[in-house]
């Protein structure tokens, strides 16, 4: 079985390529909502979080203040990386156990993860494929869904990585700017990755 991680900047459209692929039966691993799932469940996360931050970072009824930790990782860039290095590992093991469980004839299997190179995901991969939209529909895709000002999105979008280095790096783009068909493209590599 394949392991093929799917990237993309914020807006670009992952959630619609996810969508198409799960629908040709292909099994979707969705990273960040994974990651907010294994903050609830997994001890050992649990733990490492509370060794770092303290007890009180997680109620009384054993779940994540997200707005402590959120306080904490927005405020503080050092905390935000040393709480990724704990929830990176913590999502490969997910990711992982999840895959055990699939069919030995599933043909692939997508990971999707929005910071995938820049958590450097990518050995875990035998292909990448990479979402690209222009930056000006990316902006207006994200103001349409999310209470935001155009300038944190801009924000948002400068701290992940250039398109042009995901675009380089990635074995597939699937372009999605509104105007080229995307279904053809994602069946054509549906049928690459099969084979």
């Amino acid at each position: 079985m394949l392991r093929v991680g799917l990237t993309g900047g914020i807006g670009s459209g992952k959630s619609i390529v996810c969508k198409i692929f799960s629908l040709l039966g292909i099994p979707v691993y969705q990273a960040d909502i994974a990651a907010k799932k294994l903050y609830d469940t997994d001890l050992k996360l649990q733990n490492e979080l509370k060794l770092l931050f303290g007890e009180h970072l997680y109620n009384t009824d054993g779940m994540l203040d997200r707005q402590k930790l959120a306080g904490i990782i927005f405020s503080d860039r050092e905390s935000l990386e040393k709480v990724n290095r704990l929830v990176h590992p913590a999502v490969r093991r997910n990711f992982l156990e999840y895959i055990s469980r699939l069919p030995e004839t599933t043909p692939y299997v997508i990971h999707e993860a929005a910071i995938l190179y820049e958590s450097k995901l990518e050995d875990m991969f035998d292909m990448i494929i990479n979402v690209w939209a222009p930056e000006n529909i990316r902006i207006k895709r994200i103001l349409l869904r999310e209470t935001a000002s155009e300038n944190d999105v801009k924000q948002r979008i400068a701290a992940q990585w250039s398109d042009k280095l995901k675009i380089e790096l990635s074995d597939y783009n699937v372009i999605n700017d509104d105007k080229t068909l995307i279904l053809p493209q994602i069946l054509q590599i549906h049928k690459e990755l099969k084979s």
